[in-house]
């Protein structure tokens, strides 16, 4: 069956009423920029993504995270929001949004949107009129601060986006603060004001009918009321939040984020949550200062996030010793808080291209998206993932990214994760658009498009699919806990998932080579994974890059 006649032929599915249908539920990513455009433009849209929802349902996905597309000047390509409550008129209207929303269920898929809170774009009405003057109504919804007497900004903070975090504006004769670029002020969450209209923005979304957020930078929102100065970073190897080449990572990010006063907020949106049925909310926390620690506070019990997103194997190459040490000094340190994990995303290079060298790619990535959905967590997939996409080189002219163009050549930015989808492998822009793309259709990408995947039986597309459906008839899977085995393999990732007396045993042949590996003798070998294993006299034999699957007799 093709794309255009899974969009024909979608089932409906009903939702789950499980309030807690979150926990290990299948999230896939969209950045709609780069995912179907519809009208021609070059630029993804929601009514292309309506049309796509089948290809997403049928892959096995539970839920589908939407990236920003409200009102924005694009300047971060929409995590600079000039308008809450409205879309971006180049993604459509809040009527097709809603026409998602409502097909995206029909389908049997929830969806989360991206809540971009901690700062918003200089162009929003708020901020034209808290810069106009200090006496204004809204003097105070931003973090402004006086300049030193000799001129200089207010304390040391940095820009991840590189240079100072403190922007001087001539009308004020004040600073502003910026945690990213200069064009994206960060508002003020000491201001009760302030945080009872983002409650409200949160309320308008999800009365359009959204199952929850994932929250950008949510460790971001408070900042030290006293604007003390970050100490010194002792350690730049253990710092990862900005690339090397860019004096963020030479802070101890103490006070310029991460604030005990956040959790407080947090409270207050997750009672905003709670009086909707079965919402959720997953925080992204960009803070390595605090590892765990701080993911365990903002998720343990049940009046913070339902979940974190973890950036533990979003860098490094996905090795067996990598994975199992990584995953589990997370899970001893969380208590009861929950991970959201991914491989890749739209600010990372993707996944496929962290393997190393002669790795096949195709060959790789449905065992590595299995992995990631057999561990104890949410796993999250990134568009193009399910096709072995790699990382795309775009020439600096082309380059989109400020963050690229800023930090180029050392630093090449996001871009090379962003390129479109490829759905045709038979047009120049892979079926994308009908126009000229944003940003470049990879080639290698057009030879791997969805429509020629979605019909071959032996694709990546399909083996994930596969799996991801099998997965369904294993709660284990989902809720259970989590124990790594030592097989006796180094390249083998062994681990078992328990829930109410059912146990799975997960095995990952993380290498080129195939492995043996022995197993208990009461254990079968399970059919319809998507992967293929041998199991004979009490052991399995998995060729490179396979994974087996094993229950009880």
């Amino acid at each position: 069956m093709s794309v255009i006649e899974l969009e024909k032929h979608a089932q409906t599915q009903p939702l789950s009423k499980d309030k807690d249908w979150w926990r290990g539920a299948v999230l896939y990513q969209i950045y709609p920029r780069s995912f179907a455009d519809s009208n021609g433009d070059g630029i993804g849209d929601l009514k292309g993504i309506l049309n796509k929802l089948p290809y997403i349902a049928n892959l096995g996905a539970d839920a589908i995270w939407i990236s920003p597309f409200m009102k924005s000047p694009m300047d971060d390509f929409g995590y600079d929001v000039s308008d809450y409550r409205d879309v971006d008129p180049m993604f459509g209207s809040l009527a097709d949004f809603k026409a998602v929303v409502d097909k995206a269920h029909d389908l049997g898929m929830r969806v989360l949107i991206d809540l971009v809170i901690s700062h918003s774009s200089d162009q929003h009405p708020w901020f034209k009129e808290s810069r106009a003057s200090r006496d204004n109504a809204k003097a105070d919804w931003y973090v402004w601060a006086d300049a030193k007497p000799d001129g200089t900004p207010p304390n040391n903070w940095l820009s991840i986006f590189g240079g100072s975090a403190w922007q001087w504006d001539t009308g004020r004769q004040q600073y502003y603060m910026h945690n990213f670029l200069r064009s994206q002020p960060d508002l003020n969450f000491h201001n009760p004001d302030v945080q009872d209209e983002l409650l409200d923005v949160a309320r308008f979304w999800l009365d359009m009918g959204v199952d929850g957020f994932r929250l950008d930078t949510v460790n971001f929102y408070v900042h030290d009321k006293l604007l003390r100065n970050n100490p010194p970073n002792e350690d730049l190897a253990s710092l990862s939040t900005a690339p090397a080449s860019n004096p963020y990572s030479w802070q101890y990010h103490l006070y310029d984020k991460s604030r005990p006063e956040n959790l407080a907020f947090l409270e207050r949106l997750r009672s905003v949550t709670d009086e909707y049925e079965n919402r959720t909310m997953v925080g992204e926390i960009g803070s390595e200062e605090f590892g765990p620690e701080l993911l365990r506070t903002y998720t343990e019990g049940e009046h913070r996030l339902h979940m974190s997103y973890v950036f533990d194997l979003l860098s490094n190459e996905p090795t067996a010793a990598y994975v199992q040490k990584h995953v589990a000094d997370l899970q001893a340190q969380i208590g009861g808080g929950w991970a959201c994990w991914a491989l890749s995303n739209h600010d990372v290079k993707r996944m496929a291209s962290r393997l190393g060298a002669n790795k096949d790619a195709k060959q790789a990535t449905p065992t590595l998206l299995a992995m990631l959905s057999c561990l104890r967590g949410t796993p999250c997939i990134y568009q193009g993932e399910e096709l072995a996409f790699t990382e795309a080189d775009v020439p600096f002219e082309l380059l989109q990214d400020p963050y690229g163009i800023e930090m180029w050549p050392e630093f090449k930015g996001r871009d090379g994760c962003r390129t479109p989808m490829a759905w045709k492998k038979d047009n120049a822009h892979g079926g994308f658009t009908e126009g000229t793309p944003w940003l470049p259709v990879a080639p290698e990408h057009v030879g791997q498009a969805a429509e020629a995947q979605v019909g071959d039986a032996a694709s990546p597309y399909n083996q994930v699919r596969a799996f991801f459906h099998w997965r369904r008839k294993f709660p284990a899977l989902r809720l259970g806990e989590l124990n790594f085995i030592d097989i006796g393999a180094a390249d083998v990732l062994a681990l078992e998932r328990k829930h109410e007396g059912h146990a799975v045993l997960c095995l990952f042949n993380l290498s080129d080579e195939a492995r043996t590996v022995s197993v208990a003798s009461n254990l079968a070998l399970q059919d319809d994974t998507g992967f293929s294993a041998e199991l004979r006299d009490g052991a399995v034999t998995l060729e490179a890059w396979q994974a087996a699957f094993l229950t009880s007799k």
